[in-house]
Parts: structure tokens; sequence; C-alpha cells
């Protein structure tokens, strides 16, 4: 949480979900006033027996609880970053349950990640940033300002220190 707060320029509005931890390590990082911050807690009904090992529970109904600052309820959702969670594992089968495709060790799961990140945001074209770019193909770091072209694979394999 720290750490997001050091990226970030411009107040935001936050939302997590009912985790009770979140809500002490947001008010240590922000400060009370420093973010409009609101939980969506999900209500779960029953699960029928037979579909209880491999199947979440049932959501019935949701629950935005106001926790500190001013978030706008319309606004509270926790609908992008589970997106986002889906397309992680989707397409880095470390993250994905009940596989063999798992890391043994925490440097390797690191740079796993490190991979997914640099492509996700420099080199996969996001058709909803270029549908708003009236065509142009965008990628996040490319409407972030922090890159000019999208990139090719090629040069994320350059920027390894034993590349060269």
């Amino acid at each position: 949480m720290e750490d997001l707060v050091s990226r970030l320029a411009n107040r935001v509005q936050l939302t997590t979900d009912g985790l009770k931890v979140y809500a002490k390590a947001v008010e240590d990082a922000f400060g009370w006033n420093g973010v409009d911050y609101a939980m969506l807690v999900k209500l779960y009904g029953e699960t029928p027996e037979a579909q209880r090992r491999y199947s979440p529970a049932q959501v019935i109904g949701i629950q935005k609880d106001w926790v500190m600052g001013r978030p706008d309820p319309d606004k509270v959702s926790t609908s992008f970053v589970e997106s986002h969670n889906l397309t992680m594992r989707m397409r880095n089968r470390r993250l994905t349950r009940l596989t063999n495709a798992y890391s043994k060790k925490l440097e390797n799961h690191m740079h796993s990640l490190s991979l997914y990140f640099m492509a996700y945001n420099f080199v996969h074209v996001h058709h909803t940033l270029t549908k708003e770019r009236g065509g142009v193909h965008t990628t996040p770091a490319i409407a972030a300002g922090v890159s000019d072209h999208v990139w090719k694979v090629d040069e994320i394999v350059r920027l390894l220190p034993d590349s060269n």
C-alpha cells in the first residue's frame, strides 16, 4: 500500500473486498483523509453439495461499506481488478489452480510475473484503449505516456543484463 501511495500524483478512490486487514493498511499508508475508500463485501448463499469442491459459493448480493474519505457509491467496484486477475490467471499458468505449472522458487515466480506485466503493459495492444484513441494501436504504457510505441518481445529481452 505504501508503494502504491508513493506512485500516485492525485487523490484516488479505492475499493477493496471485505478483508479487514485492508482498512488498517490503507489508513496507515494514505492517512485518514488521504483517500476516498470503500469496501465491497460479497454476500454468499448456499452452494449445492455436488459443486462444493471446485465451485465458490453463489453470490446473492453485495454490500458497499464506507470506510474513509468521500467515495462515490456509484464507483465502488472490484470488477476491474477481478477482470485483471482473471486475465493474469489465463495468461500465466503459474497462477492457475490445479495445475503443475507452479513456481518452485519465489525468484522464478517473481520473474514470471515481471514478464507478464511487461508484456501486458508494453507489448499487448488493448482494444478498449485503441478505440479510445481513434483506432491507433495502444498499450497501457503508451496511454500513460511512458512509451511512444508498441514494444516487441525482443525489446524486453534486450533489457536483461546478460542479453548484450
